[in-house]
């Protein structure tokens, strides 16, 4: 029988008492099959070995919302004050070995020691481009911020150090930090560090609300029929600014259920009715089949079919910063 050593709780609409799932029957599971199938399928573009970086050198602190791409799901976030980091990955490696595994093509667009202090780092989920237990070391002995995870993640993230100050909240609740309240929102997505714990411990995304400004981090996500974002909307409102994902998604037989392609994206943007978003999650570690600069092309391709203004949709670049009204 099946034993979870990541977390241990109460049955939940999303939780069986042994493995955590998404919400509306929306199914991410693949078999070692599907990725021999796909894997064998010899499609993977070729990716450049390097591209051009201008890193940037944030302000200390920001009441204003400005948002600096470092890459794939690493942001620095600053809104009223606070310094918040997301999916923190500064390896050369998104992988569980130092010499092997998906190598950046990207240097971080903030340079690990330009950082500001780090107030408080929201990891989504324990997959090795979202997790990464060195930079947490670092991060832990240059700033010693509150690091806010999902259920279960904490058994990977205590890794990182036994004095780390961790908060760990299940999807809904919501967590006080200084001026920001910082809600967990659900999403369509799975996780697992190695072949057996798939789905032992919980995905999210991130609400952070501030007196001026709602900023919504989606995290890593399927789409599946878009209830789970019309219904974010019903009950959290429209954030002024959302941070959307649009890369990592062919094949799609394969992706779909746990990566949205760009045309996806757009529809997310419709359903949670933001102002602004900004595209993360492309073009930093080559970890599926599409081109490296697709998602930005598709990107615009789907804000023009939609009729909606580009700039309103932006694919943010390693060092771009967006500073928001």
């Amino acid at each position: 029988m099946a034993r979870n050593r990541y977390y241990s709780g109460p049955v939940s609409d999303h939780f069986d008492g042994i493995r955590f799932h998404n919400l509306h029957g929306h199914r991410t599971d693949r078999s070692l099959g599907d990725l021999w199938r796909w894997h064998r399928s010899g499609n993977r573009a070729a990716w450049p070995e390097n591209v051009p970086v201008t890193p940037a050198k944030p302000p200390e602190r920001s009441e204003a919302a400005r948002i600096t791409m470092v890459g794939h799901a690493s942001m620095l976030i600053q809104v009223a004050g606070l310094n918040i980091l997301t999916d923190p990955v500064w390896s050369e490696r998104a992988s569980p070995v130092a010499f092997a595994g998906p190598r950046r093509v990207t240097a971080p667009g903030i340079a690990f020691d330009d950082l500001p202090p780090i107030d408080a780092v929201l990891l989504t989920h324990n997959h090795y481009d979202h997790l990464d237990l060195a930079t947490l070391r670092r991060l832990h002995a240059r700033h010693a911020p509150r690091f806010i995870m999902p259920l279960g993640t904490d058994a990977t993230v205590r890794r990182a150090g036994r004095d780390l100050r961790m908060t760990v909240a299940d999807w809904r609740e919501a967590v006080r930090l200084g001026p920001a309240t910082i809600t967990l929102t659900p999403s369509h997505h799975w996780s697992s560090r190695g072949l057996r714990d798939r789905r032992m411990a919980l995905w999210t995304g991130y609400w952070i609300a501030t007196d001026h400004t709602q900023i919504w981090f989606a995290g890593d996500t399927g789409y599946g029929d878009g209830t789970l974002f019309r219904d974010l909307r019903a009950d959290l409102g429209a954030p002024d600014i959302a941070l959307i994902p649009i890369g990592a998604y062919e094949p799609r037989w394969f992706m779909a259920p746990q990566h949205v392609a760009p045309e996806q994206s757009v529809q997310i943007f419709g359903d949670i009715g933001a102002r602004q978003a900004l595209g993360f999650h492309w073009g930093t570690f080559q970890l599926t089949d599409e081109p490296r600069d697709a998602p930005v092309e598709l990107l615009q391709q789907a804000l023009a079919q939609a009729g909606i203004d580009p700039t309103r949709f932006v694919a943010l670049h390693p060092g771009q910063t967006h500073v928001g009204d």
